[in-house]
């Protein structure tokens, strides 16, 4: 039979479930936020920047739901994290872009719409120009360092070993 984990192993596994809904939740939170209440409309790229942190959110919570001794809690705890770390990646391609490093793989143009009218009064969002940035950074560089600083702390707290 095996023994359980040590408590201060517990006490790591929490603090890695409750930043693996934080991060995302903050994350995607001040996006929609930025969106709805700032203004700033998205483009393609910022949307691709979304799903993994929804994923990771759902992930969270289903870890949380999860008694903290089980593998599966650890398990989705990583996959959290990966979900992160795939939208920080998102986010360093986006920000290459956006200082013109490379080109990005897509027009990012605005959305189909269904009418002419929602066509004409549908704004042209392009990923490579920066509608906002905050010391020299755009959104999708704070996403890229939030996400990654973030996805590397919950995987060392989801990794480390208490001793």
């Amino acid at each position: 039979m095996l023994a359980p984990p040590p408590p201060n192993y517990l006490a790591l596994l929490r603090k890695a479930r409750l930043l693996a809904l934080l991060v995302p939740g903050g994350l995607l939170g001040g996006a929609l936020f930025s969106q709805y209440v700032g203004g700033l409309h998205p483009c393609e790229m910022c949307y691709w920047q979304r799903w993994p942190h929804a994923a990771a959110m759902v992930m969270a919570i289903w870890a949380l739901l999860s008694p903290a001794a089980t593998g599966r809690a650890r398990m989705l705890v990583l996959g959290a994290a990966l979900a992160i770390a795939l939208s920080g990646a998102i986010g360093v391609f986006h920000a290459g872009v956006e200082a013109g490093l490379w080109e990005g793989v897509t027009s990012c143009t605005a959305t189909a719409a269904s009418s002419l009218d929602d066509i004409l009064n549908t704004p042209l969002i392009r990923c490579d120009q920066v509608p906002w940035s905050f010391l020299g950074i755009s959104m999708a560089g704070w996403n890229a360092i939030l996400s990654l600083g973030g996805a590397t702390m919950i995987g060392w707290l989801a990794l480390r070993r208490a001793t």
